[in-house]
């Protein structure tokens, strides 16, 4: 953002315009009592030099993923990015595209939204993908959004073991709709959904399972689809670890009928957070209910191949009133990255980074389990993620191991009380054999 500083004339002049006397003017609706007087403790001002020491200097301090050994997931995960990534998208005409009305213009763009469409349906099952969404968890609102507008049934059933976070943004979007969320447990045993309480009756729009769910299982989603299926409820799929589809059946061959998740595992940096890649993919007969826009190819009257923006069911720029969803635009940025990874690694690819996952995830979790005081909580099939309870407390537990340069886990007690003793670990091809060890030796030393 540019700054560009206003003179003293030019804000008197700007409040004159307005009506005020002052700069307190501004601020009169604000109690006196709310309002800080005096001044703030600010240091004193820095040159350009000694501001960006200072800049480094606090930057020094975060831990990253270079820095330390990571073993962290939760819906972000740290896997390999190819470096011609960063070069592709760096090239002016992708990094500054905007949305693409004019096809004219706009071929470059349109052509890569219609490519990542295409893989993702390889990669989902599904007929029809849109061409991204935000992240995961507005991804997972919208299709719930989706499914009462398809079945006009106002009931939600959601598994436990979807991302916490997702859930609490899936209960805001519905909570003045008039739709009910119902929740599914878990199976305290096996960490994956309990079918004795997966009871679905008419009233219920959709059934969410994700696969892998939080704590890293494997869910049978084809038993969920058939249980929802046969009162004519849709079955939604919550792919939150892309990566696994490279080894694992496809929620389309399973029964999925909207497939939504996080992108952020193909290509798209940790980034302290974001900016994400929600994954959005459908039953064609459902397309005119999905949320954002899709391309298409097209040909002219002499054969020669386009594309074109085939459906915006945002109709927001023309009809607010009357559009499918109000979501305003795509990750244009990550959807490219996202492309660029899938088609540089290829489904042989995916499949051998899948599989270094699951086995380096198991290694980790059998040498950890083996040691005095700790033990795997869960005893399903996994992906990259599993539960490792701890005989001493977790917050001084993880707290021990970053003092080693060694990002633990994630705790699991602020959503789930009764697993107040346990900590999911994450493990991926990034994790080096010697890093697993030296998480290891770091717990049997505590």
């Amino acid at each position: 953002m540019r700054y560009i500083p206003s003179s003293p004339d030019e804000r008197a002049a700007m409040l004159r315009d307005i009506g005020a006397t002052s700069i307190d003017d501004l601020f009169r609706a604000i109690p006196p009592s709310l309002r800080r007087r005096a001044p703030l403790r600010l240091p004193p001002p820095q040159s350009e030099i000694e501001l960006l020491q200072s800049m480094r200097a606090l930057a020094s301090r975060n831990a990253t993923a270079e820095t330390h050994a990571v073993f962290l997931g939760a819906g972000a995960y740290r896997h390999y990015r190819p470096a011609h990534i960063d070069a592709l998208i760096s090239r002016s005409e992708f990094y500054t595209a905007y949305t693409p009305y004019q096809p004219e213009i706009s071929q470059g763009t349109l052509q890569a939204i219609f490519e990542y469409q295409t893989m993702l349906c390889q990669l989902t099952g599904m007929e029809v993908a849109n061409a991204s969404m935000y992240d995961g968890s507005t991804a997972l609102a919208e299709a719930v959004l989706m499914a009462a507008r398809l079945t006009h049934r106002h009931t939600i059933l959601m598994a436990e073991t979807v991302h916490p976070e997702y859930q609490e943004v899936v209960r805001t979007y519905v909570q003045t709709l008039g739709l009910q969320l119902q929740t599914i447990s878990y199976d305290r045993a096996s960490g994956r959904l309990d079918p004795r309480s997966l009871t679905v009756d008419e009233s219920v729009g959709a059934v969410v399972v994700q696969s892998p769910n939080f704590f890293g299982g494997i869910e049978d989603l084809q038993s969920a689809a058939e249980a929802a299926h046969r009162v004519g409820a849709l079955m939604i799929a919550v792919v939150v670890e892309p990566i696994s589809l490279g080894l694992l059946r496809s929620p389309g061959e399973q029964g999925a009928d909207i497939v939504v998740g996080e992108g952020q595992s193909l290509g798209v940096p940790l980034s302290f957070g974001g900016p994400y890649l929600g994954l959005f993919a459908t039953r064609q007969k459902y397309v005119r209910h999905m949320p954002g826009r899709l391309a298409g190819q097209a040909f002219d009257n002499q054969g020669r191949r386009g594309f074109v923006l085939t459906l915006a069911t945002r109709e927001q720029h023309i009809r607010r009133e009357k559009a499918t969803s109000n979501i305003c635009t795509n990750q244009g940025l990550a959807m490219l990255m996202a492309t660029i990874y899938l088609a540089t690694m290829g489904p042989q690819g995916l499949r051998e980074v899948a599989i270094q996952n699951v086995q380096k995830a198991a290694y980790a979790a059998r040498r950890i389990a083996a040691l005095d005081g700790y033990a795997c909580r869960f005893s399903g099939p996994r992906f990259n993620e599993f539960v490792i309870r701890t005989r001493r407390p977790v917050s001084e537990t993880l707290a021990r191991l970053r003092e080693r340069r060694i990002l633990g886990g994630v705790p699991l007690g602020r959503w789930y009380p009764e697993l107040d003793d346990c900590v999911l670990v994450c493990v991926t091809e990034m994790n080096s054999r010697q890093e697993i060890d030296r998480l290891v030796e770091a717990l049997a030393e505590l």
